[in-house]
Parts: C-alpha cells; sequence; structure tokens
C-alpha cells in the first residue's frame, strides 16, 4: 500500500471518517467523472479497500474504476485481487459494493501472463523460451 500520508495528500480524495486501522470517504475520478465511495482498511493481517459508487447510480464499480482505486491506494509493483469465495461464505451488505484485498507482508501467488495472453514487448529471446516451454508440455496449448 501505499504511505498513509502519501494517499491523503492525493487532491482528489476527501476524507470523511477516520479509525485507528483505516479510513474512508469519497475519491473523485476524473476519467470516468465518477465519485467513489471507499473505505481503506489495513487490520487483521489484509489491506483492504470497499468501493462503491453513489447510491443513485445501482451498479458496481466498472473494471476502469477499480483500477483507479488500485493506483489511487496501493503502487504499480503490488499485486492485489478481487475474491470470488466459495457460495457458503458470501457476504452481500451492499449490493452494488466490491473489494480490492491484499495479504500483509504476503506475496500473491499470480499466473503467468503468458496464460492471458501474449504481451507486445517479449523479446527474441523470451518468445524462443515460451515456444520450447510449450512444447515441453510446461504451459498449455491454445
Amino acid at each position: 500500500m501505499k504511505r498513509i500520508e502519501e494517499i491523503k495528500q492525493n487532491k482528489y480524495i476527501q476524507i470523511v471518517q477516520e479509525g485507528r486501522d483505516g479510513f474512508g470517504g469519497i475519491i473523485y475520478d476524473k476519467k470516468t467523472r465518477t465519485k467513489l465511495n471507499f473505505i481503506l482498511s489495513w487490520g487483521a493481517g489484509w489491506e483492504h479497500c470497499s468501493v462503491s459508487i453513489t447510491d443513485r447510480y445501482k451498479r458496481c464499480p466498472s473494471w476502469e474504476q477499480m483500477c483507479f482505486i488500485k493506483d489511487s491506494f496501493w503502487n504499480d509493483d503490488e499485486c492485489c485481487v478481487e475474491y470470488h469465495p466459495a457460495k457458503k461464505d458470501y457476504v452481500n451488505n451492499h449490493e452494488y459494493c466490491l473489494h480490492i484485498w491484499k495479504p500483509i507482508d504476503q506475496e500473491i501467488p499470480t499466473p503467468p501472463s503468458l496464460m492471458v495472453g501474449l504481451k507486445k514487448d517479449y523479446s527474441p529471446e523470451e518468445m524462443t523460451n515460451l515456444i520450447s516451454m510449450i512444447r515441453n508440455g510446461e504451459l498449455p496449448r491454445w
């Protein structure tokens, strides 16, 4: 997570309430021209942000808006997730709220980017290695 002082200096954030392990308020996404409600916390071994849009919209934040939130509160080199838990663990206190999570002092395992697709900036050597891995059965074929 970014330093709390850095987050609080963001001119698009208005903090409405603070607690010992977090704060909440409104952040303005100028790209989508949307005010997003947020609660940011860092307790019980997790960094967490819940995000919703003012009630009049009656929808969840978009992927673009969730990326904006991630970029506002976490550094570029940090991986955060939006979980889809087992159904028995579902909690839905707000129909249009989404959450971003990051465990404190733990790396989140991530699949190789190749599982999603090819990056435009792979070097010839990287492409050769990828082809070799596919031929050796180390990566799935499409």
